[in-house]
Protein backbone atom coordinates (compact mmCIF):
# COMPACT_ATOMS: atom_id res chain seq x y z
CA UNK A 1 0.00 0.00 0.00
CA UNK A 2 2.97 2.25 1.02
CA UNK A 3 4.65 1.61 -2.65
CA UNK A 4 1.41 2.15 -4.34
CA UNK A 5 1.13 5.63 -2.60
CA UNK A 6 4.41 6.58 -3.60
CA UNK A 7 4.45 5.97 -6.69
CA UNK A 8 1.02 7.75 -7.26
CA UNK A 9 2.71 10.84 -5.46
CA UNK A 10 5.44 10.62 -8.13
CA UNK A 11 3.12 11.96 -10.60
CA UNK A 12 1.47 14.77 -8.75
CA UNK A 13 2.16 18.64 -8.39
CA UNK A 14 3.55 19.79 -4.72
CA UNK A 15 0.49 22.03 -5.04
CA UNK A 16 -2.17 19.04 -5.21
CA UNK A 17 -4.67 19.47 -2.10
CA UNK A 18 -4.58 16.25 0.09
CA UNK A 19 -8.64 15.29 -0.58
CA UNK A 20 -7.55 15.49 -4.02
CA UNK A 21 -4.56 13.31 -4.27
CA UNK A 22 -6.10 10.54 -1.45
CA UNK A 23 -9.69 10.55 -3.85
CA UNK A 24 -7.24 9.99 -6.72
CA UNK A 25 -5.73 7.33 -4.88
CA UNK A 26 -8.86 5.47 -3.65
CA UNK A 27 -10.15 5.56 -7.29
CA UNK A 28 -7.09 3.92 -8.75
CA UNK A 29 -7.41 1.28 -5.69
CA UNK A 30 -11.21 0.42 -6.35
CA UNK A 31 -10.09 0.54 -10.31
CA UNK A 32 -7.44 -2.06 -9.45
CA UNK A 33 -7.86 -3.88 -6.23
CA UNK A 34 -5.36 -6.75 -7.59
CA UNK A 35 -3.00 -3.63 -6.35
CA UNK A 36 -4.14 -4.70 -2.83
CA UNK A 37 -3.89 -8.60 -3.24
CA UNK A 38 -0.56 -7.72 -4.52
CA UNK A 39 0.76 -5.83 -1.95
CA UNK A 40 -0.22 -7.83 0.72
CA UNK A 41 1.72 -10.80 -0.37
CA UNK A 42 4.64 -9.37 -0.95
CA UNK A 43 3.73 -7.70 2.81
CA UNK A 44 3.35 -11.51 4.09
CA UNK A 45 6.39 -13.09 2.08
CA UNK A 46 8.76 -10.52 3.44
CA UNK A 47 7.39 -10.69 7.49
CA UNK A 48 7.79 -14.36 6.58
CA UNK A 49 11.34 -13.83 5.47
CA UNK A 50 11.80 -12.12 8.59
CA UNK A 51 10.50 -14.25 10.91
CA UNK A 52 12.15 -17.08 9.38
CA UNK A 53 15.88 -15.13 9.58
CA UNK A 54 15.20 -13.94 13.48
CA UNK A 55 14.12 -18.02 14.30
CA UNK A 56 17.59 -19.10 13.21
CA UNK A 57 19.42 -16.42 14.25
CA UNK A 58 17.95 -17.83 17.67
CA UNK A 59 18.41 -21.13 16.74
CA UNK A 60 21.79 -20.34 16.66
CA UNK A 61 21.83 -18.66 20.12
CA UNK A 62 20.84 -21.91 21.88
CA UNK A 63 23.95 -23.97 22.34
CA UNK A 64 25.08 -21.27 24.43
CA UNK A 65 22.10 -20.44 26.71
CA UNK A 66 20.86 -24.26 26.92
CA UNK A 67 22.02 -23.87 30.83
CA UNK A 68 19.81 -21.19 31.50
CA UNK A 69 17.00 -22.26 29.50
CA UNK A 70 17.02 -25.83 30.73
CA UNK A 71 18.90 -26.08 34.14
CA UNK A 72 17.73 -22.60 36.49
CA UNK A 73 17.56 -24.26 40.11
CA UNK A 74 15.00 -21.73 40.69
CA UNK A 75 12.61 -22.86 37.79
CA UNK A 76 9.71 -25.67 38.59
CA UNK A 77 10.15 -28.64 36.96
CA UNK A 78 8.15 -31.68 36.14
CA UNK A 79 9.73 -34.95 35.97
CA UNK A 80 13.09 -33.68 36.72
CA UNK A 81 14.74 -36.88 35.57
CA UNK A 82 12.62 -36.98 31.99
CA UNK A 83 15.03 -37.82 28.91
CA UNK A 84 13.99 -34.69 26.75
CA UNK A 85 13.28 -31.33 27.96
CA UNK A 86 10.46 -28.82 26.99
CA UNK A 87 11.00 -25.62 28.37
CA UNK A 88 7.58 -22.82 28.21
CA UNK A 89 8.09 -19.14 28.92
CA UNK A 90 4.37 -17.92 29.75
CA UNK A 91 2.25 -15.64 31.47
CA UNK A 92 -0.91 -17.00 33.77
CA UNK A 93 -2.83 -13.63 32.20
CA UNK A 94 -1.87 -14.42 28.71
CA UNK A 95 -4.95 -15.72 26.73
CA UNK A 96 -2.97 -17.82 24.62
CA UNK A 97 -0.90 -19.41 27.61
CA UNK A 98 -4.21 -20.36 29.10
CA UNK A 99 -5.14 -22.00 25.53
CA UNK A 100 -1.93 -24.15 25.73
CA UNK A 101 -2.25 -24.97 29.33
CA UNK A 102 -4.61 -27.63 29.20
CA UNK A 103 -2.63 -29.33 26.59
CA UNK A 104 0.69 -28.88 28.39
CA UNK A 105 -0.71 -30.84 31.53
CA UNK A 106 -2.22 -33.31 29.05
CA UNK A 107 1.49 -33.79 27.74
CA UNK A 108 2.80 -33.78 30.86
CA UNK A 109 0.24 -36.21 32.30
CA UNK A 110 1.12 -38.43 29.60
CA UNK A 111 4.71 -38.58 29.03
CA UNK A 112 6.88 -38.80 32.32
CA UNK A 113 9.98 -39.33 29.50
CA UNK A 114 9.34 -35.29 29.13
CA UNK A 115 11.01 -33.14 31.81
CA UNK A 116 9.00 -30.08 31.45
CA UNK A 117 10.50 -26.62 32.76
CA UNK A 118 7.99 -23.62 33.77
CA UNK A 119 9.84 -20.26 32.61
CA UNK A 120 8.07 -17.57 34.69
CA UNK A 121 7.52 -14.75 32.10
CA UNK A 122 4.91 -12.27 33.30
CA UNK A 123 4.40 -9.37 30.42
CA UNK A 124 0.92 -8.20 31.32
CA UNK A 125 2.71 -6.52 34.17
CA UNK A 126 1.97 -5.97 38.07
CA UNK A 127 -0.95 -8.05 38.64
CA UNK A 128 0.98 -11.09 36.28
CA UNK A 129 4.45 -9.84 38.67
CA UNK A 130 2.34 -10.86 41.17
CA UNK A 131 1.29 -14.32 39.99
CA UNK A 132 4.85 -15.04 39.25
CA UNK A 133 6.25 -14.54 42.45
CA UNK A 134 3.14 -16.47 44.33
CA UNK A 135 3.99 -19.15 41.88
CA UNK A 136 7.44 -19.69 42.96
CA UNK A 137 6.73 -19.29 46.78
CA UNK A 138 4.67 -22.02 46.29
CA UNK A 139 7.42 -24.08 44.65
CA UNK A 140 10.32 -23.06 47.16
CA UNK A 141 7.94 -24.30 49.73
CA UNK A 142 7.40 -28.06 48.01
CA UNK A 143 4.40 -26.52 47.37
CA UNK A 144 1.50 -28.02 44.95
CA UNK A 145 3.29 -26.15 42.24
CA UNK A 146 1.67 -27.91 39.10
CA UNK A 147 -2.26 -27.28 40.58
CA UNK A 148 -1.52 -23.68 41.03
CA UNK A 149 -0.25 -23.62 37.31
CA UNK A 150 -3.42 -25.01 36.28
CA UNK A 151 -5.47 -23.17 38.90
CA UNK A 152 -4.40 -19.85 37.77
CA UNK A 153 -5.02 -20.89 34.30
CA UNK A 154 -8.69 -21.19 34.80
CA UNK A 155 -9.07 -18.25 37.02
CA UNK A 156 -11.02 -15.72 35.73
CA UNK A 157 -10.07 -12.96 35.95
CA UNK A 158 -7.07 -13.72 38.36
CA UNK A 159 -7.05 -11.10 40.42
CA UNK A 160 -4.46 -10.00 43.37
CA UNK A 161 -7.04 -11.42 45.53
CA UNK A 162 -7.56 -14.86 43.95
CA UNK A 163 -3.88 -15.05 43.44
CA UNK A 164 -3.00 -14.71 47.24
CA UNK A 165 -5.90 -16.98 47.87
CA UNK A 166 -5.44 -19.67 45.54
CA UNK A 167 -0.81 -19.79 46.52
CA UNK A 168 -2.23 -20.14 50.33
CA UNK A 169 -4.04 -23.01 49.29
CA UNK A 170 -1.58 -24.46 47.38
CA UNK A 171 1.34 -24.04 49.92
CA UNK A 172 2.81 -20.96 49.50
CA UNK A 173 3.97 -18.77 52.96
CA UNK A 174 1.95 -16.10 53.42
CA UNK A 175 5.10 -13.75 54.00
CA UNK A 176 6.13 -15.01 50.78
CA UNK A 177 3.46 -13.11 48.78
CA UNK A 178 4.40 -9.87 50.38
CA UNK A 179 5.58 -7.16 47.71
CA UNK A 180 8.54 -5.89 49.72
CA UNK A 181 10.02 -9.00 51.58
CA UNK A 182 13.19 -10.50 50.79
CA UNK A 183 11.55 -12.99 49.02
CA UNK A 184 10.40 -10.81 46.83
CA UNK A 185 13.30 -9.37 45.81
CA UNK A 186 14.94 -12.72 45.25
CA UNK A 187 11.78 -13.04 42.34
CA UNK A 188 12.58 -9.75 40.85
CA UNK A 189 16.09 -10.96 40.06
CA UNK A 190 15.03 -14.26 38.60
CA UNK A 191 12.21 -12.41 36.17
CA UNK A 192 15.00 -10.01 35.26
CA UNK A 193 17.23 -13.10 34.16
CA UNK A 194 14.31 -14.52 32.21
CA UNK A 195 13.39 -11.92 30.55
CA UNK A 196 17.08 -11.44 29.68
CA UNK A 197 17.42 -14.94 28.28
CA UNK A 198 13.78 -14.47 26.52
CA UNK A 199 15.24 -11.16 24.47
CA UNK A 200 18.48 -12.85 24.07
CA UNK A 201 15.88 -15.52 21.82
CA UNK A 202 13.83 -12.73 20.15
CA UNK A 203 10.74 -14.51 21.72
CA UNK A 204 8.43 -12.02 21.10
CA UNK A 205 5.77 -12.89 23.51
CA UNK A 206 4.21 -15.75 24.99
CA UNK A 207 3.85 -18.69 25.07
CA UNK A 208 6.90 -19.64 23.48
CA UNK A 209 8.27 -23.22 23.79
CA UNK A 210 11.36 -24.63 23.35
CA UNK A 211 12.60 -28.29 23.00
CA UNK A 212 16.13 -29.31 22.32
CA UNK A 213 17.23 -27.41 18.87
CA UNK A 214 13.78 -26.06 17.80
CA UNK A 215 11.80 -22.76 19.27
CA UNK A 216 7.57 -23.05 18.63
CA UNK A 217 5.92 -19.53 19.11
CA UNK A 218 2.26 -19.57 20.16
CA UNK A 219 0.18 -22.42 20.94
CA UNK A 220 0.84 -24.41 18.55
CA UNK A 221 0.76 -27.64 21.01
CA UNK A 222 0.73 -29.73 17.95
CA UNK A 223 4.41 -28.83 17.05
CA UNK A 224 5.22 -29.13 20.71
CA UNK A 225 4.31 -32.64 20.63
CA UNK A 226 6.06 -33.07 17.24
CA UNK A 227 9.31 -31.94 18.52
CA UNK A 228 9.28 -34.31 21.56
CA UNK A 229 8.53 -36.84 19.54
CA UNK A 230 11.62 -36.58 17.48
CA UNK A 231 13.77 -36.22 19.94
CA UNK A 232 12.55 -39.03 21.54
CA UNK A 233 13.05 -41.20 18.10
CA UNK A 234 16.33 -39.36 18.29
CA UNK A 235 17.28 -41.34 21.69
CA UNK A 236 16.00 -44.56 20.65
Amino acid sequence: MAAVVLALASCHKAATSDDAFGAKVRAYLLAHPEVLVEVSQKLQAKQAAEDDAAQKKAAASLPALRAAIERDPHDFVVHPEGAVTVTEFYDYRCPHCENAAPKVLALIHADPRVRFVFKEMPIFGPTSDHAAQAALAVKAAGGDALGLYQAFMTTRPLTDAAIDRLALAHGAPAADLAPDGPFAKSVRAQLARNAALFDKLDLGGTPAFIVGDRIILGEDMDAVRAAVAQAEAGRA
